[in-house]
């Protein structure tokens, strides 16, 4: 195939003109996905994490995540999409089995809440790492309240073929340069052009255009920004995803923090100072109270995954091991992609073409020069996707591209035209070419804004006539149904899951038997 017609970075470029563009191919893909445990007449539920499905603590699977009601998926990485999704839609099967009358919230923005008191902290045991976990999420009540915790959606964890680092490297100057070390830049040039671009995940795959009221029952004075759409629901009428806007996932208090981005070295130093540095609006919500923590400090940030980012660098961490640790002592690992909302009509909340298209937008992100960001950089990135989450499908609306006015879709299609050659490598020996098939499916979403996932919610709205609430449980019920008339789970499948929760439960007593230091002994050692 020739790719002189189509527009080639100058990294791409290299790699065909040395026949190497396959290296490519086979990145691990994993998923991670977040849904909310309801009863059948749409209420979040109060029961404990299921005992069946294992210890929430220890479980490499099922987990959970503010919540105890807030389940959390995790598959194995794969190289083949079809595989990740086939885990995850077994993992569903599975729980499903061990739910009882209860299901799974379709939706990213939750349902069924009467306020944050109605939200139970998930719960890990009593060991020391157990109880951190709890006061970590106790501190974030205090913080930023838990119904904002309670939204869901779903995490892309994507690792560059390895493979491919080594042909990179030879193309850049400094030969000296340790291979570890150029992995971690590159995927930190990576981290800033989704950073840059990475607004339009939420114009093609948010999901989130509309809330029910009750979500604002504890922050009453938010409900004055939105339009009613009907008596129980608010919205934006060009919202796209809400959950990404500053009502959601966006945290103003951090909005003064400036993480660097720019080497791995600044971002742990700049990450590890904000853990360091107190707060004075924290520090009034005290550490303690009568002896019982109510955060883990009065720190800018409790640990490392207080920071709400729409994208992470990752290092597999070792059990007690603090994440910027492991990135400063063994590099970029792989990337989380946190943007992507619940796909309300897919019952995993995610497809193959949604799939295949992050994964060639995240290899566009490497291939493309990433200068450094600027100091006003993050503000404008920040700005763009505030601009989309509110008002993305507004028409002829505009976003800051490097100081100048660009409309979307002008920037979207030269975003996809970017990513056509590398499409069409990863299609090379796929007859289907699913994933030029992918980007084919999200030009006609920037062509029509009426087709993306967003716009689609409330034209079921106003055909049906339904509520926001009414909605996502009707579409939750039938998600159920289809879990529960899947072919059955094998019996090798059970036997091993059963095994794991377990395995899960014993490890979980295990380590609260082992402790041996008293938990503010812990806390001091751990953050040392």
């Amino acid at each position: 195939m020739t790719y002189s017609k189509l527009s080639v970075s100058p990294r791409l470029h290299y790699l065909i003109n040395n026949n190497q563009q396959h290296l490519l191919r086979n990145g691990l893909k994993g998923l991670e996905k977040e849904s909310l445990r309801i009863s059948t007449e749409g209420v979040i539920a109060a029961t404990p994490h299921p005992y069946s499905l294992g210890s929430a603590l220890t479980h490499p699977s099922i987990t959970t995540d503010y919540s105890e009601a807030l389940l959390e998926f995790i598959t194995e990485p794969f190289t083949d999409i079809k595989q990740t999704l086939a885990s995850m839609e077994k993992i569903h099967q599975f729980v499903y089995q061990n739910l009882e009358n209860e299901i799974l919230l379709a939706t990213s923005m939750p349902c069924g809440i009467d306020g944050d008191a109605s939200i139970p902290i998930a719960r890990y045991g009593n060991s020391n790492i157990g109880r951190m976990k709890y006061i970590y999420r106790q501190g974030l009540s205090h913080r930023y309240g838990r119904t904002m915790q309670a939204i869901a959606g779903i995490h892309f964890n994507y690792s560059v073929p390895k493979k491919l680092w080594g042909i990179l490297k030879q193309r850049q100057p400094n030969l000296e340069q340790s291979l570890d070390d150029f992995i971690s830049e590159s995927y930190f040039g990576l981290v800033r052009n989704f950073q840059r671009q990475g607004w339009l995940m939420l114009y093609l795959f948010g999901a989130s255009p509309a809330i029910c009221k009750q979500f604002f029952k504890s922050r009453p004075e938010l409900m004055a920004q939105f339009d009613e759409f009907d008596t129980q629901t608010l919205y934006h009428p060009y919202a796209t995803s809400l959950r990404m806007s500053d009502i959601g996932y966006k945290s103003t208090n951090q909005a003064n923090l400036k993480i660097d981005y720019n080497t791995l070295d600044g971002y742990v130093k700049t990450l590890s100072e904000a853990i360091e540095t107190p707060c004075a609006g924290y520090e009034k919500i005290g550490v303690k109270e009568k002896g019982e923590y109510k955060q883990l400090s009065s720190n800018i940030l409790q640990i490392e995954n207080e920071y709400y980012s729409t994208v992470r660098p990752k290092q597999i961490t070792n059990s007690g091991e603090r994440p910027t640790l492991a990135l400063k002592r063994r590099g970029v690992e792989y990337v989380e992609i946190r943007s992507l909302d619940l796909d309300l009509f897919n019952p995993i909340g995610i497809d193959e073409d949604k799939a295949r298209f992050v994964e060639a937008f995240l290899l566009h992100c490497l291939l493309e020069d990433s200068p450094f960001n600027q100091p006003a950089e993050q503000q404008i990135n920040n700005d763009n996707q505030l601009i989309v989450a509110h008002a993305g499908r507004e028409p002829d609306i505009h976003l800051n591209r490097n100081g100048g006015n660009i409309s979307l879709q002008a920037w979207a299609g030269d975003i996809l035209q970017a990513m056509r050659p590398i499409c069409n490598i990863l299609d090379e020996d796929d007859r289907d070419k699913p994933y030029s098939k992918a980007l084919k499916i999200q030009q006609s979403l920037v062509e029509d804004s009426e087709k993306t996932p967003s716009a689609k919610i409330l034209q079921v709205m106003r055909q049906q006539s339904k509520v926001f609430g009414c909605l996502s449980l009707e579409v939750s019920k039938k998600h159920q149904i289809y879990f529960e008339s899947l072919p059955p789970l094998s019996d090798a499948f059970l036997q091993r899951y059963k095994q794991m929760s377990n395995a899960s439960h014993k490890k979980q007593l295990q380590l609260e038997n082992d402790d041996d230091l008293i938990f503010d002994a812990f806390l001091k050692k751990y953050f040392a």
